[in-house]
């Protein structure tokens, strides 16, 4: 059984004590294939290297040196060699191929990107100014200039399970151009995915060191070690993100902290559509896309679909028909077009956000055919579709079912 191991001051390090572990578990089989904890790491001296290493290593280089290396630590990544190894540990988290192509070739494209634009946009210096010089004195004899320079101090990045690859990239890329090292947290059930991608970017010798490091299982004390030059970023439930936010060390130190939390996205569909328009079959089958990509575990799914009162049996109907040619089952075949949630934790969850939802919804869809896969092995749920009874009801507003779960609202 793999024993993961955290990346701390240039060193891979496994746990301290072997009986202080969560289990990871594969939500397609539910087999236990790996063990995390944190157990024993000096978060103190890993906070110390990033700035006392970390730090310099990445304010000796410029902008563009700095881009340069995102630019190909993303080409590395790319490489079908990797992608091959990265997408096979995928598969474990649930994803589908097209599920891990958003996560990891995305999250590879991230660096790209910012790569891209920091040699556009910034130039090829140490700092960078912030705009023209102001005139600070009648005559023209006083200026003053603002300029981006780097802090002195790290960036925490804690992340949900749902994007391993991508939820990490898409801020260590921003601390990485703006010379602050990363020390990253991965949410505990897809640690093992984060931990190999982390392996490929630090033994390819492109990183400076010290400038990332990474920590599977707990932050222990970390945050106890921040202050007023480090920041933290924080993607995960708002209740998660209240608590983080009020550590007594994050507020006493005036520790930067930012929270990308829940979120109930909703799409209209127009008045001026007809069950025989190109925006209502567009409607159907986005708001189908979404409740089944990454098994609905997307911040950025549909979670409420309103539509004009006259049209929701005809929305309802043509996305439940819609539902029903999705495939569900083992996300490592070919043609499963949705897996499993990541952990049995988390249907628990989604079946208590649906009975919620259920007080003012009635079910349209909630069941379907797994394929090739024993649904009671893992952490399989079918598509949920609701359908509003009280659309004025607070939980309809109010609760995110984090997995294949939309509810129809009329207008």
């Amino acid at each position: 059984m793999q024993v993961l191991e955290s990346f701390l001051q240039g060193e891979w390090t496994a746990p301290k004590n072997p009986d202080r572990v969560a289990d990871q578990v594969d939500a397609t089989s539910g087999e236990v294939f790996a063990t995390v904890s944190s157990d024993g790491h000096d978060f103190a001296a890993a906070h110390r290297y990033a700035r006392e290493v970390g730090g310099p290593a990445l304010r000796a280089m410029t902008f563009h040196d700095r881009a340069t290396v995102l630019r190909n630590v993303g080409k590395l990544l790319l490489e079908e060699e990797t992608k091959a190894a990265l997408y096979a540990k995928s598969f474990r988290t649930g994803a589908t191929s097209a599920d891990s192509w958003i996560d990891i070739d995305g999250g590879a494209g991230v660096l790209l990107t910012y790569a891209s634009k920091a040699r556009k946009e910034l130039p090829n210096a140490h700092v960078a100014l912030d705009g023209p010089a102001e005139v600070l004195s009648r005559d023209g004899s006083f200026l003053g200039a603002h300029i981006f320079t780097p802090r002195k101090g790290v960036f925490v990045q804690i992340n949900a399970f749902n994007f391993p690859v991508w939820g990490m990239l898409e801020k260590f890329a921003p601390a990485f151009l703006a010379g602050v090292p990363s020390i990253v947290k991965p949410a505990t059930a897809t640690a093992h995915l984060t931990e190999a991608a982390v392996r490929v970017m630090a033994e390819s010798g492109l990183l400076p060191e010290g400038s990332l490091q990474l920590i599977c299982g707990s932050t222990g004390d970390l945050l106890d070690h921040l202050d007023g030059q480090d920041a933290v970023g924080f993607t995960g439930s708002a209740a998660t993100a209240h608590l983080l936010a009020a550590h007594p060390n994050v507020v006493s130190q005036a520790v930067r902290f930012t929270a990308e939390a829940d979120s109930l996205n909703a799409a209209v569909l127009a008045p001026s559509a007809t069950t025989d328009s190109a925006e209502f079959e567009l409607f159907v089958a986005e708001v189908a896309r979404e409740m089944t990509t990454k098994a609905g575990q997307k911040c950025t799914a549909i979670r409420r679909a309103f539509v004009p009162e006259g049209l929701l049996d005809d929305a309802a109907g043509a996305i439940a028909a819609k539902l029903s040619q999705i495939s569900v089952g083992d996300p490592s075949s070919e043609g499963t077009a949705m897996g499993p949630l990541a952990s049995l934790d988390q249907v628990d969850e989604v079946r208590s956000a649906v009975a919620a939802l259920g007080t003012a919804a009635e079910i349209v869809v909630d069941s379907c055919e797994f394929v090739g896969v024993d649904p009671a092995s893992g952490a399989f749920i079918g598509p949920h579709l609701l359908k509003a009874t009280d659309r004025w009801a607070e939980t309809l507003h109010e609760t995110e079912a984090f997995g294949p779960v939309s509810t129809l609202i009329p207008y």
